[in-house]
């Protein structure tokens, strides 16, 4: 094992040196996946919720905070924290709702940690849960962007916990539809394939190497909805049962939301942990950051996020360590482009002895909404268990458009829980936005494109991010008539000719 980096001391001299009243704990966690009986995503949040809850008795008492993870696709109601904690028998606790993205487990786990060094609560349950499959069993025929959407109005409707997903896309951008992940990441990685001179087909051959590691995981994984491991070609290969949802994603690169899954974390104090004499199996925050990106048509660089970069370095340099320091490593991998702008950004190699998932990924351990992190925070909870070292966490929301980042260890921090400021970055970020227009003509050069398929094979869309020639940019959508021809290709750099509203283009 590496060695301790900033550890200083033993674990003895620095919990002498520490008020454990305000030094915050992961003192249990609980996972659940059901594949069989019909489920709700209540039903599921309380079942891991009892599991965590049975982890660590005695705490439940204490828990002042109840935070329910914005459920995303399955049938919601409006007091659905209230109902959980009535449920679970914990009438003392406050109960909320955090608002949408992928990136909320970690921000509440941030939030919760600094709000027990502060003093402010002794112990908080997060929980979160989806039940996709239940309800695709139940109605096959349900527009899960439909729930998804009636969900995120009850968002509105009530008290919310965390950074919303408003303001993340723009009406250029909503024109062109680029409305989905599964349509705007395969953008991000054409711009990589661009970059290193690769076809599409290449980059899925050499996209597969990184993904085939995470199946290994997912295959030891009990929790994970897929528990075998997959060959690279398997995954990159376009088969009748592996088709071409955009270039260049194969279904394989796309989370995997048709799951039944639900996972809960404890976060206490030591002092209470520790009269509850479960001192043993904490594992200790040490700090957490959060930023906010671009919108896509305003990145400077569409195959970077620097948002992204700046929540994992602030949060490592709020550990007092570098990224060498981390023995575990979960980025968030909705897609591959995200695990390899996340890995870059960090100047970590994709071939790198480390795993870049403690869980197996969003593709292969499942997908569940806006709780898959709370599932890899749970599983870094574990392997520090297991092996005593350090853990980095990414979460991340959108389109790369909202991210967290957390760092975990087996004995608290000389320096204390610190959940760092990004003022500073922020306004750097910021200040680097490309201005967009929403309706343009003329010539343009394309920044960032895909092509969606339909169920049969055939081009069903293919939007691109495009610079204008006066600097500015825009997103549009390809004619009807060009559609055909586009299959295969990467536009990227290539010129277009703009017309009508909303925006269209041909390839000049």
């Amino acid at each position: 094992m590496k060695s301790l980096g900033p550890y200083t001391t033993s674990l003895e001299e620095i919990m002498s040196q520490t008020d454990p009243s305000r030094t915050p704990v992961i003192v249990s966690v609980g996972q659940v996946t059901e594949k069989d009986a019909i489920v709700s995503a209540i039903g599921l949040a309380e079942s891991a919720a009892r599991k965590a809850l049975e982890d660590a008795p005695g705490v439940g008492k204490t828990i002042d905070r109840l935070t329910l993870v914005a459920i995303s696709f399955s049938n919601s109601i409006l007091d659905a924290p209230g109902v959980l904690a009535r449920m679970l028998g914990l009438e003392n606790a406050v109960p909320e709702h955090s608002s949408h993205g992928g990136n909320i487990p970690q921000f509440l786990v941030n939030r919760a940690s600094e709000d027990i060094a502060s003093g402010v609560i002794r112990s908080t349950l997060i929980v979160g849960a989806e039940a996709t499959r239940s309800m695709r069993k139940e109605n096959p025929a349900v527009n899960f962007l439909k729930v998804s959407s009636g969900n995120m109005e009850i968002e509105k409707t009530g008290t919310t916990i965390g950074p919303t997903l408003e303001g993340m896309l723009n009406k250029a951008e909503a024109s062109a539809g680029l409305l989905a992940p599964s349509t705007v990441y395969p953008m991000f990685e054409s711009v990589l394939a661009k970059r290193s001179g690769r076809t599409h087909e290449e980059q899925r051959k050499e996209i597969a190497n990184l993904m085939a590691r995470f199946t290994e995981v997912a295959q030891k994984n009990p929790y994970a909805w897929f528990s075998h491991s997959q060959r690279p070609e398997e995954i990159s290969e376009v088969t009748d049962t592996n088709r071409l949802i955009a270039e260049p994603y194969t279904r394989s690169m796309n989370s995997f939301p048709n799951v039944d899954q639900g996972a809960a974390l404890i976060v206490t104090n030591l002092a209470t942990a520790t009269e509850a004499g479960l001192a043993d199996q904490c594992v200790f925050p040490w700090s957490g950051a959060e930023m906010k990106e671009l919108q896509c048509t305003q990145r400077p660089d569409l195959g970077t996020s620097p948002a992204m970069t700046a929540a994992s370095n602030l949060a490592l340099a709020g550990a007092g360590m570098s990224v060498d320091d981390v023995d575990h490593i979960d980025f968030y991998s909705c897609f591959p482009v995200a695990v390899e702008v996340a890995a870059a950004g960090l100047g970590i190699a994709l071939s790198d002895s480390r795993d870049l998932t403690v869980t197996g990924g969003l593709p292969y351990f499942g997908g569940p909404g806006n709780n898959y992190s709370t599932h890899a925070i749970a599983a870094m909870v574990e392997r520090i268990r297991e092996t005593s070292g350090k853990g980095l966490v990414t979460a991340n929301g959108g389109f790369m458009s909202k991210h967290a980042a957390g760092i975990y260890g087996a004995k608290p921090s000389s320096k204390g829980f610190h959940r760092v400021n990004n003022e500073k970055e922020q306004g750097i970020l910021s200040s680097a936005a490309i201005p967009v227009v929403q309706n343009s003509e003329g010539s343009a050069v394309v920044d960032a494109a895909t092509v969606s398929y339909d169920r049969e094979g055939k081009p069903s869309r293919a939007p691109i991010i495009a610079t204008l020639s006066d600097g500015s940019r825009t997103a549009a959508r390809a004619a009807e008539d060009v559609l055909s021809d586009l299959a295969g290709e990467n536009l990227i750099g290539r010129t277009v000719r703009l017309f009508g509203s909303p925006t269209e283009y041909r390839p000049v």
